[in-house]
């Protein structure tokens, strides 16, 4: 195991969760995107998704046996918050699902980063890991193939869609 870069990618996380936590302390919806609070969590995800490029670029996706389970859940953490850079993310999905099928990553987080690809790009998610605010609630962007989401969610290990939105609307998601 690499464990400096294992730090590296764990310090990574806790400055994107520190910029995240001043935007929303409560865990609400945020602030305004304008906001000096909001510009400082893009600036953090800036330098993330920059340094993310040169970790992938030596390294490939980093899985399980080179930063353990905490660094490769921290990368992807960052590479789910590189909106900014759609092409990038479509890339990592990609390295992410073959790490999945190697066991070098958590198949229900490769989940949150389809839907966030899929939903980034105007698509319909397959997951419901995707949310937004409807009349004040949280509720899923637009899902593809409804009826089944909740057997696709429970093939990658996640809850029923209803129980995930619920928990997202008491604070709890």
């Amino acid at each position: 195991m690499n464990k400096k870069l294992r730090q590296e990618l764990l310090g990574m996380a806790e400055r994107d969760q520190e910029a995240r936590r001043a935007i929303a302390p409560d865990g609400g919806p945020g602030a305004d995107p304008d906001s000096e609070e909001a510009m400082r969590m893009c600036q953090v995800d800036d330098v993330n998704t920059a340094r993310m490029r040169e970790i992938i670029a030596e390294h490939g996706w980093p899985g399980r046996s080179l930063v353990g389970e905490d660094g490769a859940d921290a990368a992807w953490l960052l590479v789910q918050h590189a909106d900014a850079e759609r092409e990038f993310q479509k890339h990592c999905l990609g390295l992410m699902t073959e790490a999945v099928g190697a066991g070098e990553a958590r198949a229900d987080l490769l989940a949150y980063l389809t839907d966030r690809v899929l939903v980034g790009e105007g698509e319909l998610q397959r997951y419901g890991t995707q949310l937004h605010r409807v009349d004040g609630k949280w509720a899923p962007f637009a899902l593809a193939d409804e009826e089944q989401v909740d057997q696709r969610r429970a093939a990658v290990g996640l809850g029923p869609l209803a129980d995930y939105v619920a928990g997202a609307n008491e604070g709890q998601a």
